[in-house]
């Protein structure tokens, strides 16, 4: 069948069904628009039924009515006809309601009725519109009720039993939180003019723009006060050309330009208002002297919005689309974000052509000023500049008035005109009527007459108005200064009772301060002209502005009270804006735990970032609604950037030492030697005047604790008692303590990891992370009762554990016990009550030393004695002297043979924490839960945290779990996979079912192992120190090897491991822990080597010699070429590569002695 017509009857018939189309797109178009106007319900919806009759085939024989609730909004001149047409709509708070649309005469019958299908789906789809548009606006309303501390979630969750809460829902909560400052800003302006339709004849727009650069003299402004949003300007100089932009897309706007030409441009607007009504047009004449001729030939201005003129200055077509777009928000902006109004009343075209643009060019000027005075986030500033002054305009006294009593109570000023319409008729005085009835409706408010006769200066005096002459010089700055002293740009002037100068506050700091010392009769003065919030508002503190606003100064008995509760205010909205995120350094204010603060600049390093990250999701996340019984915080933090580091390396020519030198002793003088900037020291030393506790100072290098790069224990850190009488002292070893951190990036173990993985010392830069030390005064020594680590994911999960449910490590002392691979407890948090060990184990494992700081001793020597200067090694019987093991402690009934919680009874102490895991004196496996859960979460991987607890009443009454440090983990397993039935067992020299790793290595010769036949675990320290010169070796030779050996690998107890660091195994591929008759394995629980071993995705197998299952062939390993036996350790060579295939999913992996033959499944 033929698509092309085949008769004028067809193409006609096409002709129309367009344009029927043509009028739908167009209601719809013109209904979205009216909603985007923000207008009240009842003008809205009175507007869209005024528009429905056009989109119908009869329009002048067609009515509409929308029913909402019993109330009718319906199009002029309805009557119900016989012919009707109805689509009903429900709203989510069950408002009923429904559009309906007559016929006022009989039409013949089409689809239904006389209507057609497609007036079916356009009335439906109008319906769906407008139930979307009540539903958002009953939204907004119950975000206008809700207060700026409790959002919606937040509401909601009070229904929620806090156990409900999940992470996901604590981190919806703090993203909310995060955005809650910027919501209010997101939401203002929610009018944009986006496209504007300019008409003009090439020489109309020549004549205004003689260089020919229209587009940016338009748009200009823009870019000179950093605006973001930046319309597009399509231009067209005839009405067909016009119509067909229009048809094509939407326009906010349409800018008349007339010129020479008056009649033709005018019948544009005619047109274009009957086709588009709902588009504003302005017009915009090119000289002053346009105006009268151009009103005499068009007396009504009926087709037009409103009409300006050009005198010379590009900044008009900015203030032409601010008008409208202010006009427009306005209604939203004063009751969502309390936005101030200033009212401009003047009639004359030309003078309000060039007030407009000089008022909008001063507040944003102004507005942007003290944004940049008080915000560093470049998208924040550009959101603030939308909580500026809406300023509106108004030509006669009725409008004038009308707009006072809608806006009273968001109005900062008010400048008239004097001789205006009042009544219908030219009032000479009609803005001293208007100004004397402003000043009786509302108090004090700044007002300005302006006018070209400087008469009228002694009546604007007797109504207490500023007067300004319209054709004084100095218009520029008179408006300038006005918007300065009275509307709250400027500097707040604290005055007494009788308006005189008693202070001057610059900024919120000064502010708050002066507040402390102004007298009684300063704070009575200002709040009952509500000077306060005015001034905060200004300055774009919206939340804190919305506080004072409603507030009187009689709601209170005294003015202190009134003084007391700004103070309050302020202060409480201050910390929240600080709380949880990286601040400067600027004294005490912000010297609290509630705050990362910035001692210099740049990034902040691995582990600096985990200390920010989870120090921000702590302080904007309420954790007391699902654990009430325990504080979860973070330990004071200060960071030092990498720029501080770069700078201390120039300034003392070290980076040319570092390279030459080779003695480690000898750069670590060097930098104690080297001075640190000026800036620094002034910020350490002032801070270190506010801290009375001991303080850690740790590495946080670009790479250190990385998602992607394995750096985790290479670097240092050093404990300071910071007890010293001396303060010199005192700072000197934090100064100290900074540069050896430094230096540590050079030390002998950080150069041979840097060369064992590849990585260029160049690469990498230094910042300091300063924490104070978690823990209590015991006698001579500072430590805290419980610290170690946790992971989401356990790779060696015993019982009915999965890897998801984690695993975490707890010991007596300062947490360099634990982190370091040492005895500790180990444990699950989500089964906190399941013992991972046998009794025997439990006795043999249980820790018997712990480490303290030495409070005694404050004379340390860091250089000559290292980063454990004054750490102690005590025994676990001083930390029962000091009273400690009441709650962490069991007893071992040897009688019974049986663990007793407590320690009442005489017996062996065994460390197992069972009254806080058995039996919850703190819920210690629940915050650890949560935090994994949540950090998880938020990190998007599996995560290692680092913890300590002191159980001593903080100062609300409750003990305290403090994170000191969160990481993303690595290696938690792939997708390579592999069916072992059919492999052949006599190929297996490995099996193993507990490992981690995943994929499949087929390019390794070398094995090193130590020999079980001639192990001595009184001697790991020379069998760590033979692997370390084979690991040399293989480095040189750039061979990969599978290393085997009893006990923990990478552990610093000699008797329960080979007490190796990462640097001393860097090129193992593969390592295998197993254990021995006499000498039992726990896995290797070191947090810096185990994060080591999974971001290099290093193979894992753990095997005990007594398993059914896994094994070790060592008959195959002593048959192999035996390359160097070095002592206790062999190094073996196979004749071709061995297959090594680990499952990461099944946790299951085996070495082959050939080549893999087998079709793994990926």
């Amino acid at each position: 069948m033929s698509l092309i017509p085949r008769s004028e009857e067809d193409i006609q018939r096409l002709i129309a069904e367009r344009k029927e189309r043509l009028k739908e797109l167009t209601c719809i178009n013109e209904t979205t628009q009216i909603i985007k106007e923000n207008r009240s319900v009842e003008e809205t919806l009175t507007q869209i039924a005024e528009i429905l009759p056009r989109a119908w085939q009869y329009p002048e024989m067609t009515v509409a009515r929308i029913w909402l609730e019993g109330k009718e909004y319906s199009s002029q001149g309805f009557r119900e006809g016989d012919w009707r047409l109805v689509q009903k709509f429900d709203t989510i708070d069950n408002r009923k309601g429904s559009i309906e649309v007559f016929y006022l005469k009989p039409f013949p019958e089409l689809d239904e009725g006389p209507f057609l299908n497609e007036e079916r789906q356009l009335i439906e789809n109008l319906a769906s519109i407008i139930s979307n548009y009540l539903n958002s606006q009953e939204a907004r309303k119950i975000l206008q009720k809700s207060t700026e501390e409790d959002t919606v979630r937040e509401e909601l969750s009070k229904f929620q039993h806090p156990r409900e809460l999940n992470s996901r829902m604590l981190l919806q909560k703090f993203l909310a939180k995060q955005n809650a400052n910027r919501d209010i800003f997101h939401d203002l302006m929610r009018y944009k003019v986006k496209e504007i339709l300019l008409v003009a004849t090439l020489y109309d727009a020549f004549s205004i723009e003689k260089e020919g650069r229209f587009s940016e003299h338009i748009l200009g402004e823009y870019s000179q006060l950093n605006l973001t949003s930046m319309p597009r300007v399509t231009g067209v100089s005839n009405y067909e050309e016009a119509i067909e932009q229009l048809n094509s897309r939407h326009f906010d706007m349409v800018i008349l330009m007339i010129g020479n030409d008056k009649v033709t441009p005018m019948q544009v607007s005619a047109r274009v208002k009957g086709d588009y009504p709902y588009i504003p047009i302005y017009v915009l004449l090119n000289n002053d002297r346009e105006v009268s001729s151009f009103k005499e030939t068009n007396p009504t201005l009926s087709n037009i919005d409103h009409l300006f003129v050009w005198n010379g200055d590009s900044s008009i077509f900015f203030a032409m689309v601010k008008h409208l777009e202010d006009k427009v928000n306005v209604e939203n902006d004063t009751q969502l974000g309390l936005v101030k109004t200033i009212l401009l009343v003047e009639d004359s075209e030309i003078y309000y052509s060039r007030y407009l643009p000089l008022l909008y060019n001063t507040v944003l000027e102004q507005t942007k000023r003290i944004i940049d005075d008080v915000s560093t986030d470049e998208l924040f500033k550009v959101l603030r500049l939308r909580a500026r002054p809406k300023i509106l305009l108004a030509t006669t006294y009725e409008e004038a008035i009308q707009t006072v009593e809608k806006y009273k109570d968001s109005l900062l000023c008010v400048i008239s005109d004097v001789k205006f319409t009042k009544g219908e008729e030219m009032d000479d005085n009609a803005g001293f009527s208007l100004i004397a009835q402003v000043r009786a409706m509302i108090k004090g408010l700044p007002t300005v007459i302006q006018s070209s006769d400087v008469k009228n200066s002694s009546r604007a005096f007797e109504l207490k108005s500023t007067f300004i002459n319209k054709n004084s010089e100095t218009l520029l700055q008179d408006i300038r200064n006005f918007i300065m002293h009275h509307l709250g740009f400027g500097s707040f002037v604290y005055r007494d009772s009788g308006g005189k100068k008693i202070a001057e506050a610059q900024s919120l700091k000064e502010f708050e301060k002066h507040i402390d010392s102004i007298p009684s009769d300063s704070i009575v003065y200002h709040g009952k002209r509500d000077h306060f919030s005015l001034w905060l508002m200004a300055r774009g503190e919206i939340k804190i502005a919305k506080m004072i606003h409603p507030v009187k100064v009689t709601d209170f008995k005294t003015p202190d009270d009134f003084r007391n509760y700004l103070k309050y205010v302020i202060k409480k909205y201050r910390n929240e804006s600080n709380t949880g995120k990286i601040v400067n350094f600027e004294g005490s204010a912000l010297l609290d735990e509630s705050n990362i603060v910035s001692m210099g600049s740049g990034a902040l390093g691995g582990k600096g970032r985990g200390c920010a990250f989870i120090n921000t999701l702590i302080y904007n996340l309420d954790f007391s609604e699902i654990i009430p019984e325990m504080n979860i915080r973070t330990p004071r933090t200060a960071i030092i950037g990498t720029d501080e580091f770069d700078i201390f390396m120039e300034r003392n020519n070290l980076m040319e030492a570092v390279h030459q030198e080779t003695e480690y002793e000898t750069i670590r003088q060097k930098f104690l030697d080297g001075d640190l900037s000026y800036n620094l020291e002034k910020r350490l030393k002032e801070s270190l005047k506010l801290v009375n506790r001991p303080l850690a100072v740790r590495s946080s290098s670009l790479l250190e604790d990385s998602t992607m790069q394995p750096f985790s224990g290479i670097f240092e850190t050093y404990l300071i008692p910071n007890n010293h009488p001396d303060f010199n002292v005192r700072f000197k070893q934090l100064k100290d303590a900074v540069k050896l951190v430094y230096s540590s990036i050079y030390s002998p173990h950080s150069r041979r990891y840097f060369e064992a993985i590849n990585f260029s010392l160049e690469d990498e830069k230094m910042a300091v992370v300063i924490q104070d030390v978690v823990g209590t005064y015991h006698k001579d020594h500072f430590y805290p009762h419980m610290s170690g680590t946790a992971q989401s994911h356990n790779y060696y999960p015993v019982a009915h554990m999965e890897p998801e449910d984690g695993f975490a490590i707890a010991g007596l002392g300062l947490g360099h016990y634990v982190v370091n691979g040492e005895r500790a407890y180990r444990f699950s948090p989500k089964y906190p009550t399941l013992e991972m060990s046998s009794l025997q184990s439990q006795i043999r494992d249980s820790q018997v030393e712990f480490m303290a700081l030495d409070m005694i001793n404050s004379d340390i020597d860091f250089c000559t004695d290292g980063s454990e200067a004054n750490l102690h090694r005590l025994p676990i019987s001083e930390a029962e002297s000091h009273d400690v093991l009441k709650h962490l402690a069991s007893t071992f009934d040897v009688e019974n043979e049986r663990v007793e919680p407590g320690i009442s009874a005489p017996g062996p102490r065994i460390l197992n924490f069972a009254n806080i895991l058995k039996y919850e004196y703190v819920p210690l496996a629940r915050a650890l839960n949560l935090i994994l859960d949540v950090g998880k979460e938020a990190l998007g991987s599996p995560v290692e945290l680092e913890y300590a607890v002191d159980l001593d009443k903080a100062e609300n009454g409750l003990p305290s779990f403090h994170i000191l440090q969160i990481k993303p983990m690595m290696g938690t397993g792939g997708e390579y996979t592999f069916d072992t039935g059919g492999i052949d067992p006599e190929e297996m020299i490995i099996y193993a079912e507990r490992s981690m790793g995943n994929g499949k290595i087929d390019s390794i010769t070398d094995l090193v192992y130590v020999d079980p036949k001639g192990f001595d675990k009184m001697r790991t320290r020379e069998m760590a120190a033979q692997i370390e010169q084979l690991n040399q070796k293989m480095v040189t030779e750039d061979r990969k090897y599978i290393l085997i050996g009893p006990g923990r690998w990478g552990t610093r107890d000699p008797f329960i491991g080979i007490p190796v660091n990462w640097s001393q195994i860097s090129n193992a591929k593969v390592i295998v822990e197993t254990s021995l008759d006499e000498f039992p394995l726990d896995a290797s629980l070191g947090s810096h080597f185990f994060h080591n071993v999974t971001s290099m995705n290093v193979g894992y197998f753990s095997i005990q010699h007594d398993s059914s299952t896994s094994f070790i062939r060592w008959d195959e390993l002593d048959e192999q070429e035996l390359i160097e036996e070095s002592g206790f350790v062999k190094h073996i060579r196979f004749k071709e590569p061995v297959c090594i295939m680990m499952d990461g999913k099944k946790r299951i992996s085996i070495i082959l002695k050939h080549a893999c033959k087998l079709k793994n499944r990926a």
